[in-house]
């Protein structure tokens, strides 16, 4: 079993920055691939980033490629994600969740947990 919490979601206005944070508990963190999903109102939970277990740079979504990054601290059982240059279309619950596979990070239903989400809102 592993327990993922999130924070550090808050307001913040459009161009600024904010750093999400994952805490687990648990299995071994570093056995796990690690991804970021968000789902704003009325809309499907989407992919936002991923690090799998098996290392690389991470994988991201198009629409937030170059301004959220992904990383993990082992020591720490925390991956984070870093998001700058928001705009009110980031505007999402951003959850975490953790797989034990290291392939197809950007479905959902790849994961075995996941956290309770945090609200990111950013106004224009």
């Amino acid at each position: 079993q592993v327990e993922l919490v999130e924070s550090g979601g808050g307001l913040v206005q459009a161009g600024g920055s904010l750093r999400l944070s994952c805490a687990a508990s648990g299995r071994p963190f570093n056995s796990y691939s690690m991804g970021w999903f968000r789902q704003a109102p009325g809309k499907d939970r989407e992919f936002v980033a991923a690090d799998s277990w098996t290392g690389g740079n991470g994988n991201y979504a198009d629409s937030v490629k170059g301004r959220f990054a992904i990383s993990r601290e082992n020591a720490k059982n925390t991956v984070y994600l870093q998001m700058s240059s928001l705009t009110p279309e980031d505007t999402a619950v951003y959850y975490c969740a953790a797989a034990r596979r290291y392939n197809l990070l950007h479905r959902p239903g790849t994961y075995d947990y996941w956290g309770q989400g945090t609200q990111v809102t950013v106004s224009s």
